[in-house]
């Protein structure tokens, strides 16, 4: 117990900056006491405030006080290290030190500890040691801590170098007490803590938002799972059904091929047995034919005429057979065999495709994202999620149109560009295509000046036209959609049909596109956003925005916006 007396006695003669015993202690008109050195280094620090504070109270004192050596406290301190307490009154083995992404203790000299709390009135971070007084001294026991911070300067005001503690509504940043009263007169201001409990009931329901999205999609990924798997319950079934349906319809023609082969075969043997029984009797017809030559030969060789007269009788031939005339391959009709198989072919493939092609036809097209997908946007902050950057292809610009401000600009000349020949350039309207492609959700706006129209449109619409025809211009064709922004009013084109828009017409106008779900808007932008016209169809290939401008005598830019 004595031991553990000396250890506590010998820990109040360490220096609250270095955390060693004390050298040369000193002690500042607080009454705090410090290393020599340890509180000069520290005031050094403070030079340019032209004011000292005691790194324990922060109380300040000028001018900057004079140390002279405490020569009591100093022999306390050598009576501990003969003692051998000097390593029981040293800092804990245990403590951290502060590594890279660690906040230091800023009061730590030599190797600093890792700070257990910063402090948002004092602007600096503590460790468990130097962050004492805040516990035992009553000023500093209002002082707000909170978890180590290494963006404590970030709640500095920059000009007036004071501590951000209020909120500015109009601008929407933190200030300072002098900016509320200078550069931020007269804005709605209000405490940050005030605007922090506004803040943190808007996060909450946020996070309320956010959590039941969360358990919705998570319904919807186990409702998915569950279609996914009767879907391929219902598939096995059907494969095997299907398989088991084709067996038999194999087993049905092979059963007809045999049946086929078998009566050709019949057929066959029938008739080449009838063949042979005409080919015997053929064969007996000409042994007798051949005997009956053979008498003649030796009757008509006789010398004796006598004998010649006696010997002849008049010929008479057996009866001849009549026999068909066969044409077997005629006969058989193989030729009629193969006619009908083909069109029995023929009749079951015609069957099975339209069967297929019916089918097919009422399997739907699913668009498993289509329930999840999020709303049309609103407001105008909504829509520039979707932004995307256009810029114009040279290629594709009438030579009277010049392109500026990066590609993102087009200025109708009254003189000729010298443009280089292009296929894919336009020849007679004033025209001009992008060279980005618009697919999926996607936003542009575009800064006019005099009139001109906003369209999109197909690739392949035609640039130059025929030898006897002219290309037709936006608008007037199935493949581009086209908004007319005249002075008074709003044309809307397209496949030569066109819808007039009364109302008051907006110097910059909004472009929404969804692709894949076929929505093509228009929109007038100012403070807020109004629709000017609303498509719905079948986009069949990506798109491209194009400007048209029109032969006036007043000039006419048009131009895409960053954001």
């Amino acid at each position: 117990m004595a031991q553990q007396g000396a250890q506590l006695d010998g820990a109040k003669f360490c220096c609250s900056i270095c955390l060693d015993l004390l050298k040369d202690p000193v002690t500042i008109p607080c009454g705090h006491s410090y290393c020599m050195s340890c509180i000069q280094n520290f005031w050094d620090g403070e030079d340019e405030k032209k004011m000292y504070s005691c790194p324990q109270c922060r109380e300040a004192f000028t001018p900057r006080p004079v140390l002279m050596k405490n020569t009591m406290l100093a022999d306390l301190v050598e009576d501990l290290k003969k003692t051998g307490l000097q390593a029981a009154a040293a800092a804990p083995a245990d403590l951290c030190y502060a590594g890279p992404e660690d906040v230091a203790c800023d009061f730590c000299t030599g190797r600093k500890l890792k700070a257990s709390k910063s402090c948002l009135n004092c602007l600096a971070s503590y460790c468990e040691n130097h962050l004492q007084p805040h516990h035992e001294v009553a000023p500093l026991k209002k002082h707000q801590l909170v978890e180590p911070s290494k963006k404590l300067q970030e709640n500095i005001c920059s000009r007036h170098d004071e501590v951000m503690k209020m909120f500015c509504r109009t601008d929407q940043k933190c200030i300072c007490y002098l900016c509320s009263v200078d550069e931020h007169k007269g804005h709605e201001t209000v405490s940050a803590a005030a605007e922090r409990t506004e803040r943190q009931r808007e996060l909450e329901e946020s996070q309320k938002k956010i959590q039941q999205r969360i358990q919705d999609r998570e319904k919807d990924v186990k409702l998915r799972q569950q279609e996914v798997k009767a879907l391929s319950r219902y598939a096995d079934k059907t494969v095997k059904n299907s398989e088991k349906i084709f067996t038999e319809l194999i087993h049905l023609l092979q059963k007809i091929s045999s049946d086929v082969k078998q009566q050709i075969r019949s057929q066959q043997e029938t008739i080449a047995s009838r063949v042979e029984e005409h080919q015997e009797k053929l064969q007996q017809e000409i042994t007798e034919l051949k005997k009956k030559d053979a008498e003649l030969e030796q009757l008509s060789k006789t010398e004796n005429h006598t004998q010649f007269l006696q010997d002849y009788r008049p010929l008479s031939l057996p009866l001849r057979l009549r026999m068909p005339n066969l044409n077997l391959c005629s006969k058989v009709n193989f030729v009629d065999v193969e006619e009908a198989l083909s069109e029995a072919k023929s009749t079951l493939l015609d069957i099975l495709n339209k069967t297929w092609s019916k089918w097919s036809l009422t399997i739907p097209e699913v668009d498993v994202l289509a329930s999840s997908q999020e709303a049309e946007p609103k407001t105008r902050a909504e829509f520039l999620q979707y932004s995307q950057q256009i810029t114009l292809d040279p290629n594709t610009a009438l030579t009277h149109l010049l392109l500026s401000e990066g590609n993102r600009k087009a200025t109708k000349m009254k003189t000729e560009k010298s443009y280089p020949y292009h296929a894919d350039r336009f020849a007679y309207y004033w025209q001009v295509l992008s060279k980005e492609s618009l697919t999926g959700r996607c936003y542009f706006e575009v800064e006019r000046r005099g009139r001109c129209a906003v369209a999109v449109t197909y690739k392949d619409i035609d640039f130059r036209g025929t030898t006897t025809t002219i290309q037709s211009p936006f608008g007037n064709n199935d493949k581009s959609w086209a908004l007319d922004c005249c002075q008074i009013m709003h044309l809307f084109r397209h496949s030569d049909n066109l819808t007039v828009i009364p109302g008051p017409v907006s110097s910059r106008v909004g472009v929404y596109l969804d692709h894949k779900a076929g929505i093509l808007s228009f929109y007038s932008v100012s403070e807020t956003m109004t629709l000017l016209h609303r498509v719905q169809t079948t986009f069949t290939q990506p798109l491209y925005a194009g400007l048209r401008f029109y032969d006036s005598p007043f000039e006419s830019t048009a131009e895409f916006c960053k954001d």
